[in-house]
């Protein structure tokens, strides 16, 4: 069954990001309203003006406040009474490696990454309840599933939300509210390519990252046919989880990988600098999210 989006009204954080931006052109050009929700107004402004359709916004905040949740969706109510889709995809991480990162970056990573998007579900709960067929989908992560030895707090905080969305999908399901979790493998975006040049996870690069489009179909999904979780890449998905099963070995296993990814992840720079994504002093270049 097709997803209605003629007139719902979608939020989506982290708007201006990737995965944000590319979910909230498959959802425009299905008629929505998209509101766009950002720190960064100017990323989130272009988004807006770019997607098909008319009456879409930006609203801009920093979402580990509540002040700032509680203000956003204010805003919101005040523009359009309810929402009928909340889209959680924002998101950050680090290469710095634990035993050499401050603990206020590992307080930060955490509160990005977990208690902003519990927190603003949790205070838009009014909103959803307003609209008729109320929808949560959360961006998660495929490390919510595997563990990633270069980025243990992003790690930490996917495993978190993981868990965290999936009690919530069973508490409020009999109320009304349907919750559902996209867990992409590698993505290219802003976020992977700063990874990829700080020396973050090589086992991630198996296979080329795929694109923000890809995952944003996935999501498209879980509004065509509601479900808790859902993989961009199928395979990879039962891949990391057969190898859970035996944790133990993950010591033994892991090298087994780490060339292949290693080598993936020089393609994958490669691949930036042809596009004129990278410098040549090895920078990061403002460019698409």
């Amino acid at each position: 069954m097709t997803y209605r989006a003629h007139g719902r009204v979608v939020v989506v954080t982290g708007g201006g990001g990737g995965i944000g931006s590319a979910f909230a052109r498959e959802v425009a050009a299905r008629g929505a309203t998209v509101v766009l929700v950002d720190l960064r107004s100017d990323a989130a402004d272009a988004v807006a003006a770019s997607l098909p359709g008319t009456g879409h916004g930006v609203v801009t905040g920093d979402l580990t406040s509540r002040t700032d949740v509680e203000r956003v969706l204010s805003e919101i109510e005040e523009r359009h009474g309810r929402i009928d889709v909340l889209v959680n995809s924002m998101g950050m991480t680090s290469a710095e490696r634990f035993d050499e990162r401050s603990v206020d970056s590992i307080d930060l990573e955490l509160t990005v990454n977990l208690h902003a998007p519990l927190m603003l579900t949790r205070l838009a709960i009014p909103l959803l309840r307003a609209a008729p067929d109320p929808r949560v989908i959360t961006v998660v992560s495929l490390g919510a599933i595997f563990p990633l030895g270069e980025t243990p707090i992003y790690t930490a905080s996917k495993f978190g939300l993981r868990g965290a969305m999936l009690s919530i999908a069973l508490d409020l399901r009999d109320k009304g509210i349907t919750l559902s979790s996209v867990l992409p493998s590698a993505t290219d975006t802003r976020m992977l390519r700063q990874e990829a040049l700080d020396g973050g996870n090589a086992f991630q690069f198996q296979d080329p990252p795929q694109t923000p489009e890809r995952v944003a179909r996935c999501m498209m999904s879980l509004l065509n046919r509601p479900r808790l979780e859902a993989y961009p890449r199928p395979s990879e998905s039962w891949l990391v989880r057969a190898a859970l099963l035996a944790p133990n070995l993950l010591p033994r296993a892991m090298p087994l990988f780490r060339g292949k990814g290693e080598r993936g992840q020089a393609r994958y720079l490669a691949e930036l600098e042809r596009r004129g994504l990278v410098t040549e002093d090895g920078r990061l270049v403002d460019g698409p999210q």
